[in-house]
């Protein structure tokens, strides 16, 4: 109430359904209560992996490979000069695979995934990863992290 600059009699009063409340005195407690909601809600450098496993562009598809088996991933950003240029994964790799194109990640590796600040919302993350398979977190330009659905998941439910 103190936020809105109301008195905590108007919102219960409110609440109780004995008054209704002019529309600018509304719009006023709904855009509290959504800034309260934002602040409060987690960001991507909270769930980010910090560890970010990666392969550069020169590596061997094969070694690739190795390192999706070994850490038990699906698929790995491709990272030069400490900046995304690339995924791959294994669905990538099966296809060039079967097709021969190329034994080098940088021969069949497809577009970055997004990269968004530690400070990106999890609502904003989640809807990116309808549609890639991870999101890379940054702070200030620099690589910070890592997000999958499995984490995002993970932390919701966990």
């Amino acid at each position: 109430a103190g936020q809105v600059g109301v008195s905590q009699s108007l919102v219960a009063k409110i609440e109780a359904g004995r008054i209704d409340p002019s529309y600018s005195k509304a719009k006023h407690i709904f855009e509290a209560m959504e800034r309260l909601e934002k602040k409060n809600e987690a960001k991507a450098g909270e769930i980010m992996t910090k560890h970010i496993l990666s392969v550069s562009p020169q590596e061997p598809i094969k070694q690739a490979i190795a390192k999706m088996k070994k850490a038990n991933v699906s698929q790995l950003p491709v990272i030069e000069h400490h900046k995304s240029i690339g995924v791959v994964s294994e669905s990538i790799i099966l296809e060039a695979l079967l097709s021969k194109s190329g034994s080098l990640v940088k021969d069949i590796m497809e577009d970055s995934p997004p990269v968004v600040s530690k400070n990106t919302s999890i609502q904003a993350v989640s809807n990116l990863l309808r549609y890639h398979p991870m999101v890379l977190v940054s702070d200030v330009g620099e690589l910070k992290g890592v997000i999958t659905k499995s984490d995002l998941l993970g932390k919701m439910f966990g």
